[in-house]
C-alpha cells in the first residue's frame, strides 16, 4: 500500500484512477502483451520424426541419382450418380376414389391392351434416357480436370500421388523364375498355391532379383507401402535366394578369412522389438526350410548345449583370482568348446546384435555414467583433484567387466532394417548406425559416424546438399516401412542419394478392408464403456454364429487388441476387465513375461502356421484371454491372427504415425477388419474428437 501511494505521488495528481485500474488489470494487460509479442512461426506444429513426408520425390543430390518407382493400382469400381438427376417422370394419374357398395356391385371395366403396350414403351424410354445421361455424365467427367479437394493432413503428408515413374509389367504371380523351385514351393505352403504378389512384393520381384555383377554397387531400396501388404516377404524372398545362390562362393571366402568368434552371419535383420524379430526369424525358418538355410533369432535364449568351460572348482577360482589382479580387471571365459556356428541369417535388434558383436557389458560404463548424472552423483574433476592434493582417500573409478565377442561381421552381405522410421528415430538412430558403421569397417570400408545433433539440424535444400558426404556401405542395403516421416525422408535424401524407393498405391492409408467407426464416451466410467463395446462385439459373433451354424459347437468370439498410450492406463484397464470376467493380457514395455526369450506370452493373439488350439474352455473369455491391451509396443510389424479382426484405440492417437500402425494391426492380408475410435462427441474436447475424425477420413480414402 505504500508503495501504491509512492507511485501515486511520483504520477502527480490525476493518476490514482489510471493507477487503480491498471493496477487491477494488470494481469489482463501482461497477457495481452505477450500474445502480441509472440512471433507467427512457420514451422509446422508437429517434429519432423512425427510428421509424415509429403511425397517420396528425391530432393537435393538423390535428384539426380535417386529413383522413384509406385507401382501401379487396379482401377477401381466407382458407383455411377443417380441417372437422370433433377428430372422427374411423368405423373401418373391419381388412383380412384373408393367405390362404395352399390358402385361395386357393377361390373369393373378391364384395362384395354393398349395400355399396356404403353407402359412399357415408357418404361424403355426411360431405361434409354438415363443409359444416355450416364454415358454423357462420364465423357463430362473425363473431359473435365481433377477438381483439387481440401485435405486435412496437409500440414502431415501429401495424399495425392506423386509425380514419378510409375512401374510397368510388373509380374502378376510368383513363379519360377524369378524365384528358386524350392523358394517358390515354401512360399505356396506358407500362403497356398493361389496366392497372388501385392504391388510391393512385384516391385521387388522386378528389381530385387537381378544378380549382382562383380564391381557392381551395392543394392540400396526402400520399401514403402502399407500396413499388412506383405513387406516381409518382399525383402525375405530376394535375400534368402541371394543367399543359397552364393552359398559356395561364401564358403570359400569365409575358410580364407576364419573367424575365431562362434557366430559369422552373411546376413542381417534389425527389427525394433524382440517380439518382432522372433515372428520374422521363425517366417524366415518356414520360407527356406526346403533351400535348407541357417536362420537363428538373436532375441531368444541362445544357450549353447555345451559348458563355456570346465574343470575343478579350484581352477574356477585361480580364474577369479587373477582377474582380480589384473590391470583391468576383465577375465575371459574360453568359448574354443563351442566352436564357429555357420548362420546365413541373423535377426535381432540393433542393441542386442551390438552386444554380441562387442562382448556383453561394452556400454555399461557409460551406461552407469549417464545413471549417476542423473541421480546427481557425479563429482567434478576439480574437486576430485583437489581432494587428491589434499592427501584424501580418493575413490577408485568403479571397473566393468566386458564378455568376449561372439559374433564376426566380416561375411555381412545384406543388411535389412524394417521399421525403418523407428530405427532412425532419434531414440535408436544412435545404435542403428554404429552398428551399420561397425559391418562397414569390418568388411574394409569404413564409413564416418554422423553425431545425431548434426542429423537433426541437417536442411534438405540445394546450397547444402553438395556439401554432405553421402554414406555408401560396402553390402546390400534394404529398408521398409509402412510410414515415411519428413526426418527419414531428409536422411535418405541427403546421405544416400542414389537409394532407389519403391512406393506402393496406396502409402500413407489404411488397407481397404478395415472400416473405421467412431463411439462416445458415455460421460461416466470410461473403462465400462469400453467392456460395453466389447461384449457388444461378442454379441454380434454370437447373432453370425445363430445364423451360419451347421450343427452345436461352441461359439467363435472375436479377439480384440486394446491400445493405450500410457503403461498405468493398461494395467489399470486389465485390472478392470480381470475384475469384470474378461481374462485378458496386459503387455507393456517392462513386463516380466517379455523376458522369457520367446512369444508364448502373445499365445493366441500372434499369427502362426501351426494347427488351432482346441479343448475345453478355448472359446470362453473368462478362461481363455481374448483382449490384449497393450501400448504402441506392439503396433510395429507384428502379424496378429485373422481372429483379430477389432482394434479398440481408447486414447487419442498422438500423431496419424502411430494411428496408422495401431490400427494396421487388423485387416491385414486382405482380411476384413474395423478400427473403433473413442472420443468425445459432446462437450469440452469435442472439436478435437471432430478434427481426429477428419484425419482419419483422409487416410481411409
Amino acid at each position: 500500500m505504500a508503495s501504491l501511494l509512492a507511485l501515486r505521488q511520483l504520477l502527480g495528481p490525476g493518476s490514482s484512477e489510471i493507477t487503480s485500474s491498471q493496477f487491477h488489470t494488470s494481469s489482463i494487460v501482461l497477457a495481452q502483451l505477450r500474445r502480441k509479442s509472440k512471433k507467427p512461426s512457420d514451422k509446422s506444429s508437429s517434429p519432423p520424426r512425427t510428421r509424415l513426408a509429403k511425397s517420396l520425390q528425391p530432393t537435393g543430390k538423390a535428384k539426380r541419382l535417386g529413383k522413384l518407382e509406385i507401382a501401379h493400382s487396379r482401377p477401381e469400381f466407382k458407383r455411377d450418380a443417380v441417372p437422370h438427376e433433377g428430372l422427374a417422370p411423368q405423373q401418373r394419374e391419381s388412383l380412384p376414389r373408393r367405390k362404395t357398395t352399390s358402385e361395386s356391385r357393377s361390373i369393373p371395366k378391364r384395362r384395354a391392351p393398349t395400355d399396356d403396350a404403353d407402359a412399357e414403351a415408357q418404361v424403355k424410354n426411360w431405361a434409354i434416357k438415363a443409359h444416355s445421361e450416364r454415358v454423357d455424365r462420364r465423357k463430362a467427367v473425363a473431359r473435365q480436370p481433377p477438381v483439387a479437394q481440401a485435405n486435412p493432413l496437409e500440414e502431415e503428408f501429401d495424399l495425392s500421388a506423386p509425380a514419378a515413374s510409375s512401374s510397368k509389367d510388373l509380374p502378376s504371380q510368383f513363379s519360377s523364375p524369378p524365384l528358386m523351385p524350392g523358394l517358390l514351393q515354401s512360399l505356396q505352403e506358407t500362403l497356398g498355391k493361389e496366392a497372388r504378389p501385392t504391388a510391393i512384393q512385384a516391385s521387388s520381384m522386378k528389381h530385387l532379383f537381378n544378380e549382382r555383377v562383380e564391381g557392381e554397387k551395392y543394392k540400396e531400396f526402400l520399401l514403402a507401402s502399407e500396413t499388412g501388404s506383405g513387406k516381409s516377404i518382399a525383402y525375405l524372398l530376394p535375400v534368402l535366394q541371394d543367399l543359397k545362390l552364393t552359398e559356395h562362393d561364401q564358403s570359400n571366402a569365409a575358410a580364407q578369412h576364419a573367424s575365431h568368434k562362434p557366430l559369422n552371419p552373411r546376413a542381417l535383420v534389425l527389427a525394433p522389438t524382440h517380439e518382432l524379430s522372433r515372428q520374422l526369424a521363425s517366417f524366415a525358418k518356414s520360407l527356406s526350410h526346403v533351400i535348407k538355410l541357417r536362420v537363428m533369432c538373436a532375441s531368444k535364449a541362445n544357450t549353447p548345449s555345451t559348458a563355456k568351460s570346465s574343470g575343478t572348482a579350484s581352477k574356477m577360482k585361480g580364474k577369479f583370482e587373477g582377474a582380480g589382479v589384473a590391470s583391468d580387471a576383465e577375465f575371459v571365459i574360453s568359448k574354443s568348446s563351442r566352436g564357429s556356428r555357420p548362420v546365413d541369417l541373423l535377426v535381432g535388434t540393433p542393441m542386442k546384435l551390438l552386444e554380441m558383436e562387442r562382448g556383453r557389458g561394452w556400454n555399461w560404463e557409460e551406461r552407469a555414467r549417464e545413471r549417476a548424472m542423473r541421480i546427481g552423483k557425479v563429482k567434478s574433476e576439480e574437486h576430485e583433484d583437489i581432494k587428491g592434493e589434499n592427501g584424501g582417500n580418493k575413490e577408485p573409478p568403479r571397473e566393468f567387466w566386458v564378455d568376449e565377442p561372439e559374433m564376426g561381421l566380416e561375411n555381412v552381405q545384406w543388411v535389412v532394417v524394417d521399421e525403418a522410421d523407428v530405427l532412425f528415430d532419434p531414440d535408436f538412430q544412435e545404435s542403428t548406425r554404429m552398428l551399420l558403421a561397425d559391418i562397414a569397417a569390418a568388411r574394409g570400408s569404413p564409413v564416418p559416424v554422423i553425431p545425431s545433433s548434426a542429423l537433426s539440424s541437417t536442411p534438405d535444400s540445394e546450397a547444402t546438399a553438395t556439401s554432405i558426404q553421402s554414406i555408401s556401405y560396402p553390402f546390400n542395403f534394404l529398408l521398409t516401412s509402412a510410414t515415411i516421416p519428413t526426418s527419414l525422408a531428409t536422411y535418405l535424401s541427403n546421405y544416400h542419394p542414389s537409394l532407389t524407393r519403391l512406393a506402393s498405391p496406396r502409402l500413407h492409408h489404411l488397407p481397404p478392408t478395415l472400416r473405421t467407426e467412431h463411439t462416445s464416451w458415455t460421460g461416466g466410467n470410461k473403462n465400462a464403456d469400453i467392456e460395453r463395446r466389447i461384449r457388444r462385439v461378442w454379441a454380434e459373433d454370437a447373432l453370425v454364429h445363430s445364423k451360419t451354424a451347421t450343427g452345436p459347437g461352441p461359439i467363435k468370439l472375436s479377439k480384440l487388441l486394446v491400445f493405450c498410450n500410457k503403461r498405468s492406463k493398461v494395467e489399470q484397464l486389465a485390472a478392470f476387465l480381470d475384475d469384470r470376467g474378461i481374462k485378458c493380457v496386459a503387455l507393456t514395455g517392462g513386463a516380466e513375461a517379455r523376458k522369457r526369450g520367446s512369444n508364448h506370452h502373445l499365445d493366441g493373439f500372434l499369427k502362426t502356421g501351426g494347427p488351432v488350439p482346441t479343448g475345453p474352455g478355448v472359446c470362453d473369455p473368462a478362461q481363455t484371454p481374448h483382449v490384449l491391451v497393450t501400448t504402441s509396443l506392439l503396433s510395429r510389424g507384428l502379424d496378429f491372427s485373422p481372429m483379430i479382426k477389432h482394434v479398440f484405440i481408447v486414447d487419442e492417437p498422438r500423431n496419424m504415425i502411430d494411428f496408422l500402425h495401431r490400427a494396421g494391426r487388423a485387416g491385414r492380408a486382405g482380411e476384413a477388419g474395423k478400427v473403433v475410435v473413442f472420443g468425445r462427441t459432446k462437450g469440452r474436447g469435442s472439436g478435437r474428437t471432430d478434427e481426429v475424425k477428419q484425419r482419419v477420413r483422409a487416410v481411409t480414402g
